[in-house]
């Protein structure tokens, strides 16, 4: 099986992902890695299938290879499923953003704590949620997983560990450590990404032997 690309440019996502596939000998590289450049489609969808649908077509076709993409993002009750698709860009209202991810992140965890401040402890359940989707370069969708994380948001930032949201979401059934305090083996066994690429691994090990893994002109 020739490499897979992973359609994103985050190294926190690659570096999740690389344990997982790596166990079923399947190889994945990022957009980093191409040695062509590739450019970023809109992600115009409602929903983080469709957003993970639209990045997995267009770059599968554009190195020509099969490619897994996904959206995902925090789902919080109490503001109606919000960041929700916006996730990346919140404190921007869903407009992208060129500062440094750093910056975003801490942008978003500002508005989010903002947005929670005057709800109580007990309501403020959320969870992370990941929708895969794998495509060949023909155009085809292939598979496609889901996979959530249960917790809550907690009333400030604790841990060093993961990205985005995680110093911020305690991690269910206990609440007592957040997502960053976990262990990269801790966060890999159950997160919802970590969820969605072992469905997504078992999916892809039985392709067909007749999956078109490439373009016809390479």
């Amino acid at each position: 099986m020739q490499p897979i690309t992973i359609a994103t440019a985050n190294p926190g996502k690659i570096t999740e992902l690389r344990p997982i596939f790596g166990q079923l000998d399947i190889q994945v590289v990022g957009l980093s890695d191409l040695h062509e450049t590739t450019t970023e489609p809109v992600e115009h969808g409602n929903t983080f299938e469709a957003n993970a649908t639209i990045k997995a077509l267009s770059y599968a076709e554009q190195p020509g290879t099969l490619c897994l993409a996904d959206d995902s993002g925090l789902v919080v009750d109490a503001l109606g499923g919000a960041p929700g698709v916006i996730s990346s860009h919140y404190g921007t209202d869903g407009a992208e953003d060129s500062r440094p991810r750093a910056e975003r992140d801490a942008s978003n965890n500002s508005r989010l704590l903002r947005e929670l401040a005057d709800v109580p402890d007990e309501d403020r359940i959320a969870r992370f949620l990941c929708v895969m989707v794998l495509a060949a370069p023909n155009g085809q969708v292939l598979a496609t997983s889901q996979g959530t994380f249960e917790g809550r948001i907690a009333r400030s930032l604790r841990g060093e560990g993961g990205f985005g949201y995680d110093p911020l979401f305690l991690v269910g059934p206990d609440f007592e450590r957040t997502s960053a305090e976990l262990s990269a083996a801790e966060k890999n066994s159950i997160s919802h990404r970590a969820k969605a690429a072992r469905e997504m691994a078992n999916a892809l090990v039985s392709l067909p032997a007749s999956t078109t893994w490439t373009s016809a002109d390479q």
